[in-house]
């Protein structure tokens, strides 16, 4: 049980990854503030990267502009003047005239003033004539403008009036019951035709209003439609979204834009429909609405300001413009001009026309181009997150650092590019900010788990190997530790051991500091060596050295390192003798074996203590090797299978056919002479003493000894014709029982 709870708290590369995934799945579905910032403004950047587009041509702006100021005078006109506005556009042949006005207080009129103080004074002064008061009468109504705009909008027939709602409680505290029902009586019109819902409906989500502020009754009661303007941005003071629904008392009442296309379409049925979470979506005749459980549409913007056609309210006044312009159209009235611009904030500009946003909305359900952003969308996003969390916690484990890093790169670039596209050809909102954050921080998430266990990996390999490994080696397996396989592996190796002769009877005439010291400078000096040749420096014996070539890192040559270490161990032990001699102290001798063969390499021992080494056969016949060396006079002894790897590049001499203690097979020896472009200072004895070699084999015996004698000539001290010699005559004096095959079998270690 310990082991299970061991091993599933145990860091890992995937384990990381989903852990990362788990907290971004229960961030996305909190809708973390901060990351629904960034997710907003990344809707913004690719409605921006989209570009312009083109509206549908069926709406257009009148605006009061400067020019209109300049030619009108300075707002607000009078209502005379919005009069001759609904005039003239009902001269055009517009379909429906939208109000982004409020007509909520009486026109400011100094001559109605003036009559109307005349009136009184005649009734006070008790003047009965008709004549006078119908004349009073008639100048009243000449000189009331509010009369006059409620007279032209009657006539017109396609004037839909804009108010707004009041959403706070704080803000209508000072009204009375009384007067928030007869402001609700002017807004009737705006109501939904039917609310329909499967379920008990829950409202609770819809944006409450607790008062409107509308127009004047004589203009509300003239008005075909009507509808509110109220704009409801987002934390980051951007508007992104339409409510098209608000709840006031118990109805549910819709927006201008709404309100003005129920008009265009000639009052198709507006049909709300209502779910047991909300809003499930807004139904104008056939177009269905996407919204939110809100009630709000997200709106689809064309482009910057004046995607739509803007024309001056003065040019309409004076009929400058082309009937075509306007004929058939919806025009939407409201303000541009700077002091009274209707500033707004979207993707697009800081200083947007609310008027456009209205016209903006009404263009999306005519084209029925709604952007998508719903429960299944959501079902997406969810999903990308787990499945590119998963393809990089997967993937990037099995990368190195640098590719790791591109191929990030490359999926999150993919995703964004992909996720751009998808919004720009289809209108679909996928979440892009949650998926990327989640590759980004599994990428570094495994990156840091990568560098700190790769830098406790290297710590522990270099503590383990610096006292038998070269720098050198030890750096090429930080750079890749995988190199390094730990455990039992089975691999084709070379191993040496050396060994000093008379050992035994050199420290028995020394001091113990006198042997200490001689032994470590000895030590010192081999081991050197085998560092030189990046050998693996698996033990000291005693006074004996055991190297190992190709482990940990492979190394294709590892036998030419061997025999070359051997060469050069050699070669340090003549100048230590140099010195020793000098300085009157013991001069050593060394054997060195060498084996070349399969062998099992690996951490060694028990759990709480191994060391890294080799075992096997092979590995006991290089420890004889270093043996037969006594037996033969000579110093460096390989194998037959490390002489056919070295053959082509090193000079040997075949020694002997052996039958070594443990082993039933024989095995050919060489003694290792030097490297084969130096040959020839071999040669003079090695061609007399192979050319006996062959005859002993033969079982001829004196014609061997007249080789080995040759041999000796060319050098004297060559203590293996010796030993060939003395056997061939003992051979000759007892010979050998049953058939000779020329092996020597080794009764020692």
């Amino acid at each position: 049980m310990n082991e299970k709870i061991k091993k599933l708290l145990t860091i890992s590369p995937l384990k990381i990854a989903l852990l990362v995934i788990f907290i971004s799945l229960v961030m996305f579905f909190l809708d973390v503030p901060f990351l629904r910032f960034m997710e907003l403004k990344a809707l913004d950047l690719r409605m921006v990267s989209r570009g312009d587009r083109p509206s549908s041509g069926e709406i257009v702006i009148a605006t009061i502009d400067e020019k209109s100021l300049d030619e009108l005078g300075r707002w607000p006109w009078p209502r005379t003047t919005l009069a001759r506005l609904v005039e003239k556009l009902h001269k055009y042949g517009v379909k429906a005239v939208g109000f982004d006005i409020v007509f909520a207080e009486p026109d400011e009129n100094s001559s109605l003033k003036a009559i109307v103080d005349l009136s009184r004074e005649v009734q006070r002064i008790g003047i009965r004539d008709t004549r006078i008061l119908g004349l009073l009468n008639n100048k009243k109504k000449t000189a009331d403008t509010d009369l006059a705009l409620a007279r032209s909008i009657a006539r017109a027939d396609n004037v839909t009036l804009g108010y707004f709602f009041h959403t706070s409680s704080r803000e209508v505290s000072h009204l009375t019951e009384d007067e928030i029902v007869k402001e609700a009586e002017k807004i009737s019109n705006s109501r939904f035709h039917t609310v329909q819902s499967k379920t008990k409906p829950d409202d609770s989500s819809l944006i409450h209003a607790y008062s409107a502020v509308a127009n004047l009754k004589n203009l509300s009661n003239v008005a075909k439609n009507s509808g509110y303007f109220n704009a409801v941005p987002d934390t980051d003071g951007t508007i992104r979204w339409s409510p098209l629904v608000m709840k006031f008392q118990d109805d549910y009442y819709s927006p201008l834009s709404l309100s003005l296309l129920l008009q265009y379409l000639d009052w198709p049925m507006l049909t709300l429909n209502m779910a047991d979470y909300g809003v499930e979506g807004i139904t104008v005749g056939d177009i269905d609405i996407p919204t939110d459980e809100t009630g709000r549409m997200l709106i689809n913007y064309l482009g910057q300001a004046k995607t739509f056609p803007h024309y001056s309210i003065a040019d309409i006044i004076k009929s400058r413009l082309p009937v075509d312009d306007l004929r058939d159209k919806i025009v939407l009235v409201g303000a541009t001009a700077t002091g009274i611009y209707d500033l707004r904030v979207t993707p697009f500009s800081t200083v947007y026309p609310g008027v456009e946003i209205h016209a903006t909305v009404i263009d999306n359900i005519l084209r029925q181009d709604f952007l998508q952003k719903s429960a299944w969308t959501s079902f997406l996003d969810f999903c990308s997150i787990i499945i590119f969390g998963l393809v990089m916690g997967i993937a990037i484990p099995r990368l190195k650092a640098v590719q790791g890093m591109f191929l990030s790169l490359f999926i999150i670039a993919a995703f964004v590019i992909a996720n751009t596209l998808i919004f720009s050809q289809f209108n679909i909102w996928l979440n892009v900010i949650y998926p990327v954050l989640t590759m980004m921080t599994i990428y570094l998430g495994i990156t840091i788990y990568r560098y700190v266990t790769e830098e406790r990996e290297k710590k522990k390999i270099r503590g383990a190997f610096q006292y038998y490994l070269t720098a050198s080696v030890i750096n090429e397996m930080l750079k890749d530790p995988t190199k390094l396989k730990l455990g039992g592996d089975k691999k084709d190796l070379s191993v040496l051991f050396s060994d000093i002769r008379g050992f035994t009877t050199i420290s028995e005439k020394m001091t113990p500091e006198e042997l200490v010291h001689l032994l470590n400078e000895y030590l010192t000096a081999m081991t050197n060596v085998v560092f030189h040749h990046d050998g693996l420096l698996d033990k000291y014996m005693g006074d004996a050295i055991m190297a190992v070539f190709g482990a940990p890192l492979d190394q294709p040559d590892h036998a030419l390192k061997a025999c070359r270490t051997a060469l050069d161990m050699m070669g340090e032990l003549k100048k230590l003798q140099i010195k020793w001699a000098e300085e009157g102290r013991p001069v050593l001798d060394i054997g060195i074996g060498i084996n070349t063969g399969d062998m099992v390499v690996g951490n060694m021992g028990s759990e709480m203590r191994f060391d890294y080494t080799v075992m096997g056969d092979s590995v006991n016949l290089g420890s004889r090797l270093e043996g037969i060396n006594k037996e033969y006079g000579t110093n460096i002894i390989i194998s037959e299978y490390t002489y056919d790897a070295v053959k082509d590049n090193l000079f040997c001499r075949e020694l002997d056919a052996v039958r070594v203690k443990g082993k039933k097979l024989p095995v050919r020896i060489y003694e290792l002479l030097g490297e084969r472009t130096d040959g020839e200072k071999w040669s003079k004895y090695v061609v007399p003493f192979e050319e006996g070699l062959a005859k002993y084999k033969q079982g001829l015996w004196d014609e061997a000894i007249v080789c080995f004698m040759k041999s000796l000539e060319a050098r004297p001290t060559d203590a293996v014709s010796h030993l060939y010699i003395e056997r061939c005559q003992d051979l000759k004096e007892n010979p050998p029982e049953g058939e000779w095959d020329g092996v020597f079998t080794m009764t020692k270690k």
